[in-house]
């Protein structure tokens, strides 16, 4: 078993390698949130160019225990990592739109979207400056599991140059994060996008990542779980394709 997950993980890495290579880049940077999925790409972007990754905290409205555990990620793999925070950027951002919108009604859980997918994309909108500068690619953290339910934010976390736990479940990526070393407390922790106060992704999607991996496995599960799912699916669609076009001729 573990002479496989080595084989997969050398994989992953060469073809990090090979991706930076292709783009004449010079290395990688990752968004660490303290949570496992950014936990297991530190590891691989540190194994792929041990001198040439970065890894930058992003808090932005952040709770203290999401600083926590992205100092203890840090200090594991012994990745270089510089902090940022957007807290004040965001609420300035936020503030504008409320004031331009107020006329047209917006509804409060319009107000929480809004403000979500803004920190989402202003982390990104700070992690490709940064890599515009190094001449790096910015490495994404999702997984099978949330690409499949359309689990992030669109040109947010969703807006990366790389995805390379994109073909592993949820389940799978803790088995990497142990290989790797990622600390335990990250591992068994509650998945969480850091979005709002006690927000957890499964409380959000309204089925658990094992469920998730499961369908994905091709297992049978629960109909109701079945039902959420594949209206996950369906209804972020077009964040897994290409903006539309039209056609050429009427």
């Amino acid at each position: 078993m573990k002479g496989k997950i080595e084989e997969q993980i050398n994989f992953i890495v060469d073809w990090l390698r090979k991706q930076v290579d292709g783009a004449s880049a010079r290395g990688l940077v990752v968004g660490i949130s303290g949570g496992i999925d950014s936990a297991v790409v530190a590891f691989l972007i540190k194994r792929a160019f041990p001198e040439n990754s970065l890894g930058v905290v992003i808090p932005c409205k952040s709770v203290a225990l999401d600083m926590e555990y992205a100092e203890k990620l840090i200090a594991a793999c012994n990745i270089e990592a510089m902090e940022i925070n957007l807290s004040d950027v965001h609420s300035l951002m936020l503030k504008e739109v409320e004031k331009k919108v107020q006329i047209y009604n917006p509804t409060e859980g319009s107000r929480m979207t809004t403000s979500a997918n803004l920190k989402a994309r202003l982390r990104m909108s700070m992690l490709y400056g940064i890599a515009n500068r190094l001449n790096y690619l910015v490495v994404g953290t999702d997984n099978a599991a949330e690409l499949y339910t359309g689990y992030f934010t669109k040109y947010g976390d969703g807006g990366v140059d790389l995805l390379p736990l994109a073909n592993l479940t949820k389940r799978d990526v803790r088995v990497w994060g142990r290989f790797l070393g990622v600390p335990q407390e990250i591992i068994d922790r509650a998945p969480t996008a850091g979005l709002w106060e006690n927000q957890t992704d499964e409380g959000e999607m309204g089925t658990t990542y094992d469920i998730i991996d499961d369908f994905l496995e091709g297992k049978s599960i629960p109909e109701k779980d079945r039902e959420i799912i594949e209206r996950l699916h369906r209804v972020s669609a077009h964040k897994r394709s290409l903006v539309p076009k039209p056609p050429l001729n009427p």
